[in-house]
């Protein structure tokens, strides 16, 4: 299961840092992420992090946003730097991961970020 943490409400500039901890079992997880999600918006992938290669970002929160994780404890990360109004959403996170049952992806709690000018 994923554990989320973080989030809240912060002025356009300021930063928040969200939180995902993976536990439960023996597993390995081979990608971390967060997507969000506005309403009347599509849920869209803010970043993701793969234990294989280096990070990925949408468009709109490169050089803000950045992604990392700790193998070791099985979490990641997401700072979120000069936060603008339009990333007011809720945001979710989630873990690529494999077992001996095979490969599944695991969703955090929705964490809400508000932005406020």
């Amino acid at each position: 299961q994923l554990q989320a943490s973080g989030g809240g409400l912060v002025q356009a500039g300021g930063s928040l840092r969200l939180s995902c901890a993976a536990s439960g079992g023996t597993f390995t997880i081979k990608a971390f992420g967060w997507f969000r999600q506005s309403p009347g918006n599509a849920r869209e992938q803010v970043a993701a992090i793969r234990s294989d290669s280096g990070p990925n970002y949408e468009d709109s929160v490169k050089g803000r946003f950045t992604i990392s994780r700790d193998n070791t404890k099985n979490t990641a990360h997401l700072q979120m730097d000069s936060l603008k109004l339009e990333d007011t959403a809720v945001y979710y996170c989630f873990a690529r991961y494999s077992d001996y049952t095979g490969d599944h992806t695991a969703w955090g709690k929705g964490t809400q970020v508000t932005v406020s000018s």
